[in-house]
C-alpha cells in the first residue's frame, strides 16, 4: 500500500501562511493548513500542506508573492 506523500511549506509568520492560502484558493489548488509537525520544528505555528505532485507549481506561484522559509517532504 502506497501512502500519499505530501510537501509542506513553512513560513516566517501566520500572515504569510494566510496570504499563501488565499493565492492557492484563488487558483483552486488543493491544499490544507496544518500544525507544523513536531519533527520539523518545535515552534508553534501552521504550515501549508500540498501533494508532492504540485510542489514545483506551488513554489512558483508563491515566489515573490508569499515568502516561505522551507519546503519539506513528508
Amino acid at each position: 500500500m502506497n501512502a500519499q506523500q505530501y510537501c509542506v511549506f513553512l513560513f516566517p509568520s501566520v500572515t504569510y501562511v494566510l496570504k499563501a492560502e488565499k493565492i492557492l484558493k484563488d487558483r483552486e489548488i488543493d491544499h490544507k493548513l496544518i500544525p507544523v509537525p513536531r519533527h520539523i520544528s518545535a515552534d508553534c505555528g501552521v504550515c501549508l500542506r500540498i501533494g508532492t505532485e504540485m510542489q514545483e507549481t506551488v513554489a512558483g506561484m508563491l515566489r515573490g508573492e508569499a515568502d516561505w522559509e522551507r519546503m519539506v517532504l513528508l
